[in-house]
């Protein structure tokens, strides 16, 4: 980071804390956990308006913002910007491209698997819809999880297959990174990385988050030095903050027009009357989020004969 820059101002935001970490959402973890690992002083706030909004996690400083959906994520654009950067030293080691697939893509794509498919669930409904009506909670989940098994190419026909790779690139993934690591602090001996940061959020998610039936917990928990590895870097990086008073629940829905300003203090009728605005404006994301789902299912529905009848031509 520049050592002229100021940081008080920096602020991470993210979905809310759940399971006992900061932040239960896979995406946002590994940016708050990677903040923590360069030791960036910074405030953290929740926002909880748009369940399903592919922004979040987003980091701010005044005008700055950097979304998780531009410039290849938080992190990424983080480096760039010249924000803070723990890999300046180690792209262009050979095993750091080799680590970074099998991490964000083998460990991922497992992950991924186990929060909607794997496990019915059982963890995406907490961390994502809770706070909304149970029937556009519902409605919300089963469109993610349509959109979900798109993404991983999970069909009727290839479910169990693809269910057998999945876990099969995650055992070996855990096995490679296990040798790997040994008992060393960090993936690349002494100094800390953006890699550190997805899999020990990788791990914590996995450990402290997915049902004790998960097959992929299970998996992970076969590798005695990856959990003491997990166990030591939280203790040292995470733990040392929980002492301190826990922040507010906060939502941000001004944010995500793009101007990544703070919100100011304001006269009490004027912020009863902002409040009305965002309460309104919640209540209209709902129901049209709600209609449209139901349009999209019901022409999803529609259209899945047609599919079918399309493979059985082939």
């Amino acid at each position: 980071m520049e050592g002229d820059q100021d940081t008080s101002g920096f602020t991470l935001v993210t979905r809310k804390p759940c399971f006992g970490l900061p932040t239960a959402c896979p995406n946002c973890l590994p940016a708050y956990i990677y903040l923590k690992l360069a030791q960036l002083p910074f405030q953290l706030a929740f926002n909880s308006t748009f369940p399903d909004s592919e922004e979040l996690p987003y980091f701010e400083s005044g005008t700055y913002v950097a979304y998780n959906n531009e410039d290849g994520g938080v992190i990424e654009k983080l480096e760039k910007d010249g924000i803070v950067n723990l890999d300046s030293q180690l792209q262009s080691l050979p095993d750091y491209l080799s680590l970074k697939a099998l991490i964000v893509s083998w460990l991922e794509e497992a992950l991924t698997y186990e929060i909607w498919v794997g496990t019915e669930g059982v963890c995406a409904s907490k961390i994502y819809y809770s706070d909304l009506p149970w029937v556009i909670g519902k409605v919300l989940f089963y469109k993610q999880t349509y959109l979900t098994k798109n993404r991983l190419g999970l069909t009727k026909e290839n479910a169990e297959q693809r269910e057998k790779l999945i876990y099969k690139r995650a055992s070996e993934a855990y096995e490679a990174l296990s040798t790997r690591l040994g008992e060393q602090k960090f993936l690349f001996e002494d100094r800390p990385s953006s890699l550190d940061a997805f899999f020990l959020s990788h791990m914590l998610f996995t450990i402290q988050v997915l049902p004790e039936t998960s097959v992929l917990r299970r998996k992970l928990l076969e590798h005695s030095n990856l959990v003491r590895y997990a166990e030591r870097l939280k203790s040292e990086f995470l733990e040392e903050s929980s002492s301190s008073p826990s922040p507010p629940l906060h939502s941000f829905p001004s944010s995500f027009s793009g101007k990544g300003s703070k919100p100011k203090n304001k006269p009490k009728a004027e912020k009863s009357e902002e409040e009305k605005k965002i309460k309104k404006r919640a209540r209209f994301f709902l129901a049209a989020q709600f209609l449209a789902v139901v349009i999209y299912v019901s022409v999803m529905g529609g259209g899945s004969s047609d599919e079918v009848e399309y493979e059985d031509d082939d």
